[in-house]
């Protein structure tokens, strides 16, 4: 499993992902996507640091490269979108490809499949059935709000595109997952443009190197400044550092003072 070991010492223990909407729909405009901040929060509760999002077309090929390569760079890999009931739902036999697998109905997924029909009285024609299709070898996903599951393949988790139920499959999934070192952050906002910081923060960063400090503008009613955020592991080194940006500020006339980190 591909891990990030570039750390002094032993270091903080450092779990990766990459996330992939999958959807002409996405990139037409025609859909405004909803998943990717609700994982990218979850996933920080979970110790799991989300590295890289892409968006990409209902394309085969598409797909296919693109589980590859996030595969193989990633610790995990989830995925929104085309587990559907329709002909252009074709992420689970593009997943298949990709690892050389074939697809077959999930005994299991059909068994769930088949109560869920009979509990909201509607039939469970071939269609549906579609989305009891996965690859061999697949995992299940929960989906406890249509039953249609999402599956896990390898290190791949591929879900629904619709975000009640993409939403309602991450929760059940990630408590299954392992994750690393949680991280922390303090975001300080001032009073005062990029300029006036950037040659001091560059220090503070240059001696806190297991701190990622990021540096954000704002321009809000009338007034602008710049917000900046520290991340990492280890809260006693990250207050250092944040008390460092904060005498920063001040030591070029700034007013500065900690809000919440969105």
């Amino acid at each position: 499993m591909p891990t990030d070991t570039a750390n002094t010492g032993a270091g903080p223990e450092i779990v990766t992902a990459a996330f992939i909407i999958i959807g002409d729909e996405i990139l037409s405009g025609r859909t405004k996507d909803a998943n990717l901040g609700f994982i990218a929060d979850e996933l920080v509760e979970a110790g799991i640091r989300l590295k890289e999002v892409r968006v990409i077309s209902d394309d085969e090929d598409e797909i296919v490269d693109t589980v590859r390569a996030l595969s193989a760079k990633y610790d995990y890999v989830f995925t929104s979108g085309g587990i559907g009931p329709t002909h252009d739902d074709i992420t689970c036999d593009s997943v298949a490809k990709a690892f050389d697998r074939g697809v077959s109905h999930h005994p299991e997924a059909v068994k769930r499949m088949r109560a869920h029909a009979g509990d909201v009285g509607v039939d469970l024609n071939e269609a549906r059935m579609r989305m009891a299709r996965t690859p061999d070898g697949a995992e299940l996903i929960l989906n406890p709000v249509s039953a249609a599951p999402g599956f896990i393949v390898e290190n791949v988790h591929v879900m629904a595109g619709v975000p009640r139920i993409f939403q309602a499959m991450v929760k059940e999934l990630l408590p299954t997952l392992k994750g690393g070192d949680k991280i922390h952050s303090i975001a300080v906002s001032s009073n005062l443009g990029e300029g006036r910081v950037a040659t001091g923060l560059g220090e503070i960063q240059a001696r806190y190197p297991a701190i990622a400090i990021g540096s954000y503008p704002y321009f809000r009613a009338g007034n602008y400044g710049t917000t900046l955020v520290l991340r990492g592991t280890e809260m006693a080194v990250l207050e250092a550092a944040a008390e460092e940006v904060r005498q920063l500020i001040r030591d070029q006339g700034g007013d500065a003072s900690d809000v919440e980190d969105n």
